[in-house]
């Protein structure tokens, strides 16, 4: 793991978000479905919580998954996206960044509809790689 990853696990574990993120996937989770991916992020599968109502979610370096936590290693692009997640925890100090997202993602479902295609957070963690498409404004629209 190069150094800007060690100190995104180091950022996250200090700002509290990973532990709020371990804490979510105990309460929120069933068995000990767990992997380790790479970039130090951890994989926790069968979330059965009502919200998010996402395939899978970050939440510091955890990433929470409603199917088995295994079969998040066989997508990568998605991977790649909720890593991009982990590493906006780090810059947003933490739990700040949850809030930030709901703020962004009202804002993009006012423009569009959709949260996710004006979505700052989205944007930059790739919209495509995580099974978002790109909407029209709703004033851009024919």
């Amino acid at each position: 793991m190069n150094r800007a990853l060690r100190a995104r696990r180091v950022v996250n574990l200090v700002n509290l978000s990973t532990p709020l993120g371990l804490l979510l996937g105990a309460v929120g989770t069933r068995g000990r479905d767990t992997v380790r991916a790479p970039g130090g992020l951890l994989v926790r599968g069968g979330y059965r919580l009502p919200l998010p109502d996402a395939p899978a979610f970050t939440v510091g370096n955890v990433i929470l998954v409603r199917g088995a936590a295994g079969d998040l290693l066989a997508r990568p692009a998605l991977l790649r996206h909720e890593g991009r997640h982990a590493t906006q925890y780090a810059f947003c100090l933490g739990p700040v960044m949850p809030v930030a997202y709901l703020v962004c993602a009202g804002v993009s479902l006012l423009l569009c509809g959709d949260h996710a295609s004006y979505n700052p957070f989205e944007r930059l963690a790739g919209l495509e790689e995580g099974g978002y498409r790109r909407r029209p404004p709703w004033f851009a629209r024919r």
